[in-house]
């Protein structure tokens, strides 16, 4: 009988063209407990199942229990079956079984499928930079589909070059960059990072107190992991950088975020701020030049912000990657340089600036007041050395990238790519009915308001997917920077205007006739 019940699942699953690994996952659905090695059993031969498992293998492949069962079949016909045959079977079982209980601990009968989640911990983490949104453009690139990337500040692809000296002198540098660096980076990086802070007036700073990092993004996971027990709230700017949100949050620490304004030039709201401060509050996140507003904060603005961080004891991060993507004449301040008497970490790095995203190399400096923040100082420098040291190779180039001249500079007055390609887009997307915007004054992204009436707009996850499948343009929704209304969205404008023009144009085209179904 386990024979024909054998060659009968066998048949079953090639017509249902079905694997093992199929029928576990079915059954692992269904909450039934079938493991890969119970149908390799069943398969064999070896052994038939119980009664649950079989009605379960019947529905699931869609043929009648009994047949599958093999209880149709005449006795006459078991009869010829080959007896010397059934013994031999007997004795494989016998042997199987045995070495099996032996090895494994396994019952025939009981194998427990054991699933593996995530962990609680990004229950309310998000990154949808590269969300889902990005999957499903992934899925139609697959697909053959060409799809226009303005989610995310990667300025490789739209044709900014890193400067040739950095790259002359990473090739020339790079049989010295075999081995680990010190935790906190090369001398000649953290010497040129030092004195760029003295250059940005920021008080209170030796050479230890530079930390290189394989990105900004490296050192700010690091530094919320050294200060954040369960509880400790910090407050962190909406919309934000989603990557210190994520970062608060894994910590164990509770992001509050306070209200940028939109009427005001998205400056933080100041009484919102002091609002949500209470005793757990350890520290403040500011990000200036803002991501994804393209806000640059006024010395009076900073100062409101270092005098409440004064009043509550707060740290202060500020995060200053775009610090050199200053247009319009005006001038970058460093919050730190501000708070001589309060401890501040500011981070940076090359990755825009030199338009170096890929070599992954960012710095933080700590400054201020560094006796109240002895102890955590010491976290810092212990996660520091557990991850050995930052990529070396790209450390190699920071003090030419720092020293040399600036090409960025070209790039943000009249007539250079950057600043021509925001008054562009600005122009273009604000001349649509139904879209405004704050012109930003750094950086290079927008992040432009929708009539949420006019367009019936209640899900702006939605209004990304859907311009993505008509017009195949990538954008992120104001939802994934921690914006809770479904009101905005972030531009990316580093194409050159010619695509962008195209962009503009299918942005205009969607939104004549779009009216979002709920």
């Amino acid at each position: 009988m386990n024979n024909i019940f054998a060659e009968r699942l066998k048949k079953a699953m090639e017509q249902k063209n079905m694997k093992q690994i199929d029928l576990v996952k079915k059954a692992a659905e269904q909450g039934v407990k079938l493991g890969k090695s119970h149908v390799s059993q069943y398969l064999s031969g070896k052994t038939t199942p119980r009664s649950e498992i079989l009605n379960f293998l019947a529905t699931t492949l869609g043929v009648e229990t009994e047949w599958l069962k093999g209880t149709d079949v005449s006795v006459d016909t078991l009869k010829e079956t080959n007896e010397a045959g059934i013994q031999m079977e007997n004795m494989k079982f016998d042997y199987n079984y045995n070495n099996m209980k032996e090895n494994t601990r396994e019952t025939v009968e009981e194998v427990q499928v054991r699933e593996f989640k995530k962990s609680s911990k990004l229950n309310n983490v998000l990154y949808d930079v590269r969300g889902p949104v990005v999957e499903e453009a992934a899925r139609m690139e697959n697909a053959g589909t060409q799809v226009l990337k303005l989610n995310i500040g990667n300025p490789a692809p739209f044709g900014f070059r890193t400067p040739d000296e950095v790259i002359y002198d990473m090739r020339q540098q790079l049989t010295e960059c075999e081995g680990y660096s010190p935790a906190k980076g090369l001398f000649s990086a953290r010497k040129a990072i030092m004195q760029y802070a003295q250059l940005k007036k920021l008080p209170n700073v030796s050479i230890e107190d530079i930390y290189t990092g394989n990105g900004v993004s490296e050192l700010i996971n690091l530094c919320m992991s050294a200060l954040l027990d369960n509880g400790d709230e910090i407050l962190i700017p909406s919309p934000d950088y989603p990557l210190w949100t994520a970062c608060a949050t894994l910590a164990g620490g509770k992001a509050v975020h306070y209200i940028c304004d939109e009427q005001a030039e998205w400056y933080p709201d100041m009484d919102d701020i002091r609002k949500k401060i209470t005793s757990r509050t350890k520290a403040i996140v500011i990000i200036n030049p803002n991501n994804p507003t393209g806000a640059l904060y006024p010395r009076e603005v900073l100062q409101q912000i270092v005098d409440i961080a004064r009043e509550h004891h707060l740290i202060i991060f500020s995060d200053e990657i775009y610090d050199r993507l200053v247009m319009d004449g005006a001038e970058h301040i460093s919050i730190a340089s501000m708070a001589p008497d309060l401890f501040c970490v500011t981070f940076s790095g090359l990755s825009k600036s030199h338009m170096i995203a890929g070599f992954r190399i960012g710095w933080m400096i700590l400054s201020g007041n560094k006796a109240v923040a002895k102890d955590y100082i010491e976290g810092i420098k212990m996660l520091s050395n557990m991850r050995l040291c930052s990529n070396v190779p790209a450390q190699s180039i920071v003090q030419t990238a720092l020293g040399g001249h600036q090409s960025v500079e070209s790039y943000i007055v009249p007539g250079g790519r950057i600043y021509e390609q925001r008054e562009f887009i600005y122009n273009a997307l604000t001349d649509i009915p139904g879209i405004t915007a704050v012109k930003p004054k750094a950086a290079f992204y927008m992040f432009p308001k929708i009539d949420t009436k006019k367009f019936n707009i209640v899900n702006d996850e939605k209004f990304a997917l859907d311009l993505l499948k008509e017009k195949k343009i990538l954008l992120v929704h104001g939802g994934g920077f921690n914006w809770h209304q479904p009101d905005h969205f972030r531009v990316v404008y580093l194409p050159r205007i010619e695509v962008l023009k195209e962009a503009a144009g299918k942005i205009r085209d969607f939104l004549e006739y779009y009216q979002q179904e709920i």
